[in-house]
């Protein structure tokens, strides 16, 4: 019982709003640690290297990208365009400005139907970029000679950042069209990928840019939890800054001309301190077996349904 409540409860948090208040207490002791860590003198950052076990500190976003979250600011509002607007409003979003979690209507009906329909409700992968947008905590990054590997949290799901110098890909008509540097794959066509196609390259000792491309379409994935619209044009820029050795900064750019009429930052040097090696990682999947399980034991408030009411 405490394995499935653990993988329902964590796997799901802001697509069914149940875990905020976890969440935020594990935010509050990776803050700790790294406040602890901050009094400590730091060594330098080594070169071209941001391998290590990362905390994100603050990075929830269950209101949005840390960079420009969804709280109905006019300096928050983002450059949509008709498509992208149109899109957004048709999105039921269960966190931020215009989320449906609280209204009334779905708390007094029967209707299963009736919520969400972000993907995530559904177990669908979070794809990239959302997968830096949604409760960022612990992430392992590993790397080689001619890669760079990330390992999130949730989902156990990974990226292959290549830094051997390949060509990036360009994009076509559902999917990418790779160019030399891609071995046997060199001059095909590769479908699309809900974590894209990242070429990196290191711009100084401390700084890896990644460029991200051939992502999913605007129906298979959204950009944050709260409905904000990502398409397959997007265009996703990853700056890695290293401080130091104990401290990462990472900075995302979105390229969307489908979506938004120009680009954007949606993080802004955000912080990730370096965390224990050794620590053993919580599991954190999303399963529909173990939502089906929860929904009969404790109900779905999303869709009016009580289980003490059966």
């Amino acid at each position: 019982m405490l394995n499935r409540i653990v993988v329902f409860a964590v796997g799901l948090t802001a697509a069914l709003t149940l875990s905020s208040a976890a969440f935020a207490q594990t935010a509050q002791s990776q803050q700790s640690g790294a406040a602890k860590s901050q009094k400590e003198p730091s060594g330098p950052a080594p070169r071209h290297d941001i391998s290590g076990t990362w905390n994100g500190i603050g990075l929830n976003q269950t209101e949005g990208v840390a960079a420009v979250p969804n709280d109905g600011k006019p300096e928050h509002q983002l450059p949509y365009t008709p498509y992208g607007l149109k899109a957004y409003k048709s999105h039921k979003a269960l966190e931020g400005y215009d989320s449906e979690s609280e209204n009334e209507k779905y708390r007094h009906t029967t209707d299963s139907n009736v919520g969400s329909n972000d993907p995530r409700v559904k177990c669908e992968p979070l794809g990239f970029p959302r997968m830096n947008h949604y409760h960022l905590g612990q992430t392992e990054i590993t790397q080689e000679e001619f890669k760079v590997v990330i390992l999130y949290q949730n989902d156990e799901r990974y990226r292959i950042i290549w830094t051997d110098g390949r060509d990036m890909p360009t994009p076509i008509e559902g999917g990418v069209h790779l160019g030399k540097g891609w071995a046997k794959d060199s001059n095909s066509d590769r479908e699309q990928r809900y974590y894209g196609y990242s070429v990196g390259k290191w711009v100084d000792d401390t700084t890896l840019v990644v460029e991200t491309l051939g992502t999913m379409p605007e129906d298979r994935v959204w950009l944050d939890e709260t409905g904000r619209p990502i398409s397959d044009q997007a265009r996703i820029t990853e700056t890695f800054h290293r401080v130091d050795r104990d401290h990462l900064e990472l900075t995302e750019q979105v390229n969307d001309p489908k979506m938004y009429t120009k680009p954007w930052l949606s993080l802004n040097k955000a912080p990730f301190v370096l965390g224990n090696p050794h620590q053993d990682p919580t599991s954190i999947i999303c399963s529909p077996i173990e939502i089906e399980k929860y929904y009969e034991e404790y109900g779905n408030v999303a869709s009016g349904v009580d289980a003490g009411k059966k």
